[in-house]
């Protein structure tokens, strides 16, 4: 049982996990070890304090370095489901089930809209995560869409299993070689069905008549990774002192709204791991 699980490893993430270190917390910080493709892609940033027109290469590895320093280690595993139960947690990360008294969400927005009909289906034959629901479709066809390279690893470990992948990249280039993943150049629209997937439209009006289709986003919808989290319009909401609605529960960073600004993100990364430290610690008085 951890004390604290945080996920992203954005700016808000990497504020929260080096002040859980500091307060010697028993912790683990979900994401990649990029950390942000936002900080990296970005061109000039001029208005974080000390770091006058910082690039974004630049800031990623005064960040990355002050990690390394700090000795904070990153799981790369996708969170894809989080359960509050009795006053703890438990997160499901990569098909593996991890415990804890309180978690840290920094995991950025969603810039991807849901598909029509995917709140409806999740579950259903709609499925985030590969490994955790791949199995049910063997001998089955199956669409995927996927937003970033790192994941075609897991459309190959599907195209083994699946009798047919109709896969939907949304970036330019992609790797995947299989003699059963046919590559789709259209945009999806909606996943159909009633009581499961039946099936996936593309904007072309093309039907793609499937078993279960899987979305795997670099992000998931705050609504869809923690049932019973306050949202509104996307973001989660939160007080002054970044918690949530949830108890032990805080969030940092953008996924809490607007600006998005590296400089808010830090501090809202500082304040919810303050406000968590405070929370174990109530809990150890009782």
């Amino acid at each position: 049982m951890y004390d604290c699980i945080i996920v992203g490893t954005g700016p808000a993430g990497l504020s929260a996990a080096l002040n859980m270190k500091m307060f010697r917390k028993d912790y683990i910080w979900f994401g990649t070890k990029s950390l942000s493709s936002k900080v990296t892609k970005a061109e000039k940033i001029a208005n974080y304090p000390g770091l006058p027109f910082v690039s974004g290469k630049e800031l990623f590895e005064a960040f990355d370095g002050h990690r390394e320093a700090a000795g904070l280690e990153i799981t790369e595993k996708t969170v894809t489901n989080i359960m509050a139960n009795a006053g703890t947690f438990m997160v499901l990360a990569d098909n593996e089930i991890y415990e804890s008294r309180s978690v840290i969400l920094c995991m950025g927005v969603m810039t991807a809209k849901l598909l029509e009909g995917e709140e409806n289906l999740l579950g259903r034959g709609l499925s985030y995560c590969a490994t955790c629901d791949g199995m049910f479709y063997k001998g089955k066809n199956i669409a995927v869409i996927c937003n970033d390279p790192k994941y075609e690893h897991e459309v190959e470990y599907l195209a083994d299993l699946a009798n047919e992948v109709y896969y939907i990249p949304t970036f330019a280039e992609s790797r995947v070689d299989k003699e059963n993943v046919t590559l789709i150049k259209g945009v999806p629209v909606s996943v159909n069905g009633q009581m499961k997937v039946e099936s996936l439209t593309l904007k072309s009006g093309e039907e793609l008549k499937v078993d279960g289709v899987f979305a795997l986003r670099n992000a998931i919808a705050p609504s869809k990774l923690m049932p019973g989290l306050d949202v509104e319009e996307g973001h989660i909401v939160v007080n002054r002192s970044c918690e949530t609605n949830i108890p032990g529960c805080f969030a940092a960073g953008d996924c809490t709204g607007r600006p998005y600004q590296y400089t808010k993100s830090v501090g809202e990364g500082n304040i919810a791991a303050h406000s968590c430290v405070a929370y174990l610690a109530s809990l150890d008085k009782n």
